[in-house]
């Protein structure tokens, strides 16, 4: 993983899932999508989203049923449109501060990769489970700076915390499958992605009443 700067240097989240035209992408655009909504596009700058395939269809676009399960957002057209597909290397991971994957084997994968981003990487279900256990009170407010704290923290709730059930941490993989499957699985990634926006952004203290 690359060095940890928690100054000007952006916070790199990487979403990996198996062909990256499904499941990752759709992480990757709904997250920026959230991030501008709860920060503003000035400061969602300070995040740099991306995502990869283990097993890429490189230079595809996203699945179009995947692509539909963004209409709730308007991202439907752009930039979902945009999208363009590509393989998962080391060095990719190594720039990320963040990875969050689709399902366990995803992870065993990064880990090959680049054994280094073990600590930083989890699969996406369990990040947003192990947050809920985070005191918030204790971490900073500036939006990058949380995050660091937040995987962090995450680390050392993953030690104490009993594993999961695979399933838990499973995204289902959409591909050949109906439109219900695509959308299960986006409604599996916008929830875990709302607890992570959620808590990586605090809420706005209210001003205290002129006397």
């Amino acid at each position: 993983m690359r060095a940890n700067h928690q100054g000007s240097d952006p916070f790199r989240i990487l979403f990996v899932c198996t062909g990256n035209i499904c499941r990752s992408p759709f992480a990757e655009i709904l997250t920026r999508h959230l991030l501008i909504g709860k920060l503003g596009g000035n400061r969602a700058a300070a995040f740099d989203v991306s995502s990869a395939g283990v097993a890429a269809v490189v230079g595809s676009g996203m699945h179009p049923q995947t692509r539909a399960e963004l209409a709730p957002w308007g991202l439907h057209t752009w930039p979902s449109e945009n999208f363009v597909a590509r393989q998962l290397v080391p060095s990719i991971v190594e720039q990320a501060d963040l990875v969050l994957t689709a399902q366990r084997h995803h992870r065993s994968a990064v880990a090959e990769l680049a054994p280094s981003a073990l600590s930083t990487t989890f699969t996406l279900r369990e990040f947003a489970r192990l947050l809920v256990t985070v005191d918030r009170r204790q971490l900073p407010t500036e939006a990058p700076v949380r995050a660091h704290h937040l995987v962090q923290a995450a680390r050392q709730q993953r030690g104490m915390a009993s594993p999961g059930s695979r399933e838990l941490d499973r995204l289902p993989d959409p591909v050949g499958q109906p439109q219900s499957v695509h959308h299960l699985t986006a409604m599996l990634i916008s929830e875990a992605l709302r607890t992570f926006v959620d808590v990586l952004v605090p809420p706005l203290t209210p001003s205290r009443p002129r006397s």
